[in-house]
């Protein structure tokens, strides 16, 4: 079994290459072992995830800090893999909060972690540059010497002020607050993508899994790209398929979905394996 230091160590390494590499985003213990199982080198929480799985909305108010921190930690428990964690706004807008969620994160068993710059507040919803620095920075320096990789997101596609110019300031910002990796969800197209990787000098993820344009990890790469993780659209995906079993009872009467379950015997052998 590794120590905290030796999976950090191998999730730092991950960004050192030259190719992306993918961190999916399982949602509880059963799914973390079934994405370590299927050879993926890192895994990191998703808020939309863990929401939907315990009945909630992914969003500021329906999910606590202590929620979703025992979430993280019983996915570290489930794997050897280094474990990265949506830390979602940092749980308070004061930069004091945010170094206090990276202090908890890394008692968690936790290597990495994002923080995002979106306040959940409509009628202003995204921190000024500044500011959202001054947060940043506060989060760097409590992650200091604790073998911690701290993502910045720039949510600005998400909260209403798109604009690619807007997306590289930030992330700029963030990168010079001491940002280890960079994160832009919502880019519009895999140019804007291979601009802001151009106009940064940190790792960048990109989110995949949202409607629209999809491309696949060697494009990615080729733009720029060093990390690639899916959010909660794995979740959504594991939530279709049920939806789809069921409707198919209700509808049709029948139950051909189970051709495309996991076998029994497989599932159970999973769950019985140490963890990998």
């Amino acid at each position: 079994m590794q120590t905290r230091e030796q999976k950090f160590e191998r999730f730092k390494a991950l960004h050192e290459r030259d190719s992306a590499f993918v961190m999916p985003n399982p949602w509880d213990a059963g799914t973390t072992r079934l994405l370590a199982h299927c050879g993926f080198e890192a895994l990191a929480t998703t808020s939309a995830g863990y929401a939907f799985a315990v009945g909630k909305r992914d969003s500021f108010a329906g999910l606590t800090r202590e929620e979703l921190l025992e979430n993280a930690r019983m996915i570290v428990e489930a794997t050897d893999l280094p474990v990265s964690a949506d830390l979602e706004d940092g749980f308070g807008a004061a930069p004091e909060a945010c170094a206090e969620t990276i202090r908890l994160a890394c008692e968690a068993g936790l290597v990495g972690g994002s923080i995002e710059d979106a306040t959940g507040d409509d009628d202003r919803p995204i921190f000024e540059v500044e500011e959202a620095a001054d947060r940043i920075r506060a989060a760097t320096e409590a992650a200091a010497g604790r073998s911690f990789l701290l993502t910045a997101r720039a949510e600005n596609y998400f909260c209403g002020r798109p604009g690619l110019g807007e997306t590289i300031k930030r992330l700029q910002a963030y990168s010079e607050a001491g940002a280890d990796v960079l994160y832009a969800p919502g880019l519009p197209g895999l140019e804007a993508i291979r601009t802001v990787c151009r106009e940064v000098d940190k790792p960048v993820n990109v989110l995949m899994g949202l409607q629209g344009a999809t491309y696949t990890v060697a494009e990615l790469s080729e733009a720029g790209a060093r990390r690639i993780s899916v959010g909660g659209s794995f979740a959504r995906a594991a939530l279709g398929a049920l939806k789809r079993a069921a409707e198919e009872v209700l509808q049709r009467g029948t139950f051909t979905y189970a051709a495309d379950a996991i076998p029994n015997q497989e599932i159970t052998e999973l769950m019985s394996a140490e963890k990998r």
